[in-house]
Parts: structure tokens; sequence; C-alpha cells
């Protein structure tokens, strides 16, 4: 399984279909081929994966209280999209990439749930 990161602010309220068919005509690949294929908004507050699984296709969605998520350095901002990790993934959605900037608020948040 690969995990693509579409590299173009996304329009949250798009679902299953238009999601699949920016896959299919933006990243050129197959949205029913068992890969996950990770979106996020302009303000990079919202996450979205959609993922086909056997009955049909799956998306699972996050939305922020505080701050935004962090991008891979892998990934030039030239580019469509591009493959991560698991590992890169799971450090984006849990906000573990840390860079000195919007996400500072964020990281703020979670220590404090912490205590």
């Amino acid at each position: 399984m690969k995990y693509w990161l579409y590299n173009q602010p996304t329009d949250m309220r798009k679902s299953y279909y238009t999601l699949s068919g920016i896959v299919s005509n933006s990243m050129g690949l197959d949205p029913y081929n068992g890969d996950v294929y990770i979106f996020m908004n302009k303000s990079r507050n919202r996450i979205k994966l959609l993922h086909w699984e056997p009955g049909g296709l799956v998306i699972y969605s996050k939305l922020l209280e505080a701050g935004t998520f962090g991008s891979p350095s892998n990934i030039h901002e030239d580019e469509v999209a591009g493959t991560i990790e698991w590992r890169d993934l799971v450090m984006i959605v849990e906000g573990i990439i840390e860079k000195p900037d919007s996400r500072q608020q964020r990281l703020d948040r979670l220590h404090s749930l912490r205590k």
C-alpha cells in the first residue's frame, strides 16, 4: 500500500467521487487500487484520506481545533503529488513534524492537555 499526498489545496466539501476524480485526473492514478490518497485544505487545518477497501471507498477526516498540519520535506512545492511513508502520515496527523511556525499553537495546546 502506498500513501499519496496531493500537494494542492483541496476543497474539503469534496467527497468520494470528486476526490477520486482528482486522483484519476490530476494525479493520473487509480483510486480503486488500494492506495491511500491524502488531501488537505488551503488553511492546512483539515485533512481527508481516501482509501478503497473491499466493498467500497472510505474517507477518513480530521479537523484541527488549533494550528495546522505540517508537510513532509520530501515533497517539493511544484509537485502535484508524491508518495510518503506511513510514519510520515502519522507524524503529519499527530503534529509531530515540528517547525517553528503556526503549528506552535497546536503543539502548545497538546502539551497543555497532557498536564
